[in-house]
């Protein structure tokens, strides 16, 4: 996913807020599932949602306005039932240089009632292709 640091992206120490790269994370994973045939559509549909259940962030360098970025995201676990995560990566496309590694954990999650539920089958064979085995 491509991106521009705008100046809205920028806080008082002159880069990207760390509260800006959480939502980079959050478009970027929904874009890419999304690809994979995961709609909201579909989400809707069989009532239930992959919801973080936790992320790590490692800021490596600034990301400062009007930098030109490419933010990508990968599946590396899935237990086929409730569980999976992603990793990701920043990068600044002037230098090639690595500005943050992520990992999310997700579980699935009925829409109603937020609580946890079993992943429907669909979600499985999506998902379960996916997966990325290396790091």
């Amino acid at each position: 996913m491509p991106i521009v640091v705008q100046p809205e992206d920028v806080d008082r120490l002159g880069h990207a807020n760390n509260v800006v790269y959480v939502r980079w994370l959050e478009d970027v994973s929904w874009a890419h599932i999304e690809s994979l045939g995961m709609t909201w559509e579909r989400h809707e549909a069989t009532g239930r949602a992959m919801a973080i259940t936790r992320t790590e962030i490692d800021y490596l360098a600034a990301a400062n306005e009007g930098d030109h970025l490419l933010l990508g995201t990968w599946l590396v676990d899935f237990d086929g039932r409730f569980r999976s995560a992603r990793r990701f990566q920043l990068v600044r496309q002037s230098d090639g240089k690595s500005l943050v590694r992520a990992k999310s954990s997700h579980a699935c999650v009925d829409l109603k009632t937020q609580r946890p539920a079993r992943m429907p089958k669909e979600y499985g064979d999506i998902l379960g292709h996916a997966v990325v085995t290396t790091e």
